[in-house]
């Protein structure tokens, strides 16, 4: 077994669709970024590679390279699955959690655990997705932008 953490955090602004866990949530502005900036799948991204020590999402799908402009976070999620099958990994769990002030995710949680755990071929029950505020604290707080951090086990396939 192998421990991964994430991490990621982008930016608010207007003119962007918000996508987090991989489902499109209603809201005024969106997150900025060279992908669609989904934060949540970032740092799952992130956690499951670190556990591998396969290097983090910016190795696998630099910002400077033209293919990875506005891809779907899926995608790279669904790649970086396939990468930890190669090396002889699967997921056992996920824990994550997204800090906003706004809007409230709540509602949207089931469906993005339910979307992640099929991209990973897993169990909806090996997949935690929560939410916080920072009560008004901070850049989320102030509504400035959405940060995410995942915790990933890996399981050796046997």
């Amino acid at each position: 077994m192998r421990i991964g953490l994430g991490y990621d955090v982008h930016q608010l602004v207007d003119d962007r669709k918000l996508w987090l866990g991989g489902i499109e949530i209603p809201h005024t502005k969106g997150l900025l970024g060279h992908s669609d900036a989904d934060v949540l799948l970032h740092a799952i991204c992130d956690a499951m590679l670190g556990a591998a020590a396969l290097g983090d999402i910016g190795k696998h799908f630099p910002d400077t390279d033209p293919r990875y402009k506005d891809i779907d976070s899926k995608l790279l999620l669904r790649h970086c699955n396939d990468l930890l099958k190669q090396e002889g990994y699967c997921v056992g769990n996920i824990d994550s959690i997204i800090v906003a002030q706004k809007p409230k995710v709540g509602p949207y949680i089931p469906q993005m655990r339910q979307t992640i755990a099929d991209i990973l071929g897993t169990d909806i029950s090996c997949v935690s997705v929560k939410a916080t505020t920072t009560e008004h604290l901070g850049f989320e707080g102030r509504q400035e932008g959405i940060s995410a951090h995942a915790v990933v086990l890996l399981n050796s396939i046997q």
